[in-house]
C-alpha cells in the first residue's frame, strides 16, 4: 500500500491524573474526540510509562502521588520531547513559569472548557510531528547521534550506524539516561538481565564496541568515563 493511502494511526493520549473524576471526564471527552486514551494517578508509575515511548502526548496533573508532575515533566525532557500539557488547580505566576521553563509545552487551570484543551492538543502536537513524520517522541538525541527506538535504528548525521541487539540495548539505556553516570551493576541489571551471572567486564567490552562504531568512527565523544563509577553518555 501506498504511504500516502496508509490509514494514520490514533493518536495517543496519556492522562496522568490523581482525580478519577477529572481523568473519567478527560477520557470520555478525547475518545470521543477519535484519540486513543490511557490514564494514570500515580506519579512514579506514570513516569515509568511515559519512558517506554507509547504516547503522543501527555496530559500532566502537578499535583500526583508518589512523583510530582513537575518533577515528572524535568526527566522525560532530559531525554525526550514529547508533548506535554500541565494541568493544575493553582493559578499562580510562578507555578505556571516553573512548569514553562522545565520544558512543558503549554499549561492549563482547572476548572478550563474543554475545547480550549481540545484546541492546545492539536496545537502541541502539530508542533511535534517534524518532516520526516518521525514523531518526537519516538526519537532520542545525544549531539548528531540519533535513536529511533520504534524503527530500531542508530544514525550519525544521516549515516546509519550498525550494532548488534545488546549493544543497541546498551545504547539505548545510556541514552535514556543521558548525562547520568551509571554504574556498572546497572548496565548489568537493566541491559543483561537480573540473573546474569557472567563477568562485570562484559560491560567495559561492549562500551569499547560502541566507542569503536561512534566514538572513534565519527571522530566525536560520546561516552564518557567517570573513573570508579562508570559511564555516561552526555551532551
Amino acid at each position: 500500500m501506498d504511504k500516502a493511502n496508509q490509514p494514520s494511526k490514533p493518536v495517543r493520549i496519556f492522562i496522568v491524573e490523581d482525580e478519577h473524576r477529572i481523568a473519567r471526564f478527560l477520557q470520555i471527552e478525547l475518545e470521543h474526540e477519535g484519540f486513543e486514551t490511557e490514564t494514570e494517578e500515580n506519579g512514579t508509575r506514570a513516569y515509568e510509562r511515559i519512558m517506554q515511548g507509547n504516547f503522543d502526548l501527555v496530559l500532566l496533573d502537578v499535583m500526583l502521588p508518589g512523583m510530582d508532575g513537575l518533577t515528572i515533566c524535568k526527566r522525560v525532557r532530559e531525554v525526550s520531547s514529547l508533548p506535554i500539557i500541565m494541568l493544575t488547580a493553582k493559578d499562580e505566576v510562578e507555578d505556571k513559569v516553573a512548569g514553562l521553563d522545565i520544558g512543558a509545552d503549554d499549561y492549563m487551570t482547572k476548572p478550563f472548557a474543554i475545547e480550549e484543551l481540545m484546541a492546545r492538543i492539536r496545537n502541541a502536537l502539530r508542533k511535534h510531528v517534524p518532516d520526516d513524520g518521525v514523531p518526537l517522541e519516538e526519537r532520542l538525541q545525544v549531539k548528531n547521534l540519533v535513536m529511533y527506538p520504534k524503527r530500531y535504528e542508530v544514525e550519525v548525521d544521516g549515516e546509519t550506524v550498525h550494532l548488534t541487539k545488546k549493544e543497541y540495548s546498551l545504547l539505548e539505556y545510556m541514552m535514556r539516561n543521558k548525562r547520568t553516570v551509571l554504574t556498572r551493576d546497572q548496565i548489568l541489571e537493566k541491559v543483561w538481565g537480573y540473573d546474569y551471572s557472567g563477568d562485570t567486564n562484559v560491560v567495559d567490552v561492549y562500551i569499547r564496541y560502541l566507542r569503536a562504531k561512534l566514538d572513534d568512527h565519527f571522530h566525536e565523544k560520546y561516552i564518557y568515563t567517570v573513573r570508579g563509577v562508570g559511564y555516561a553518555v552526555k551532551e
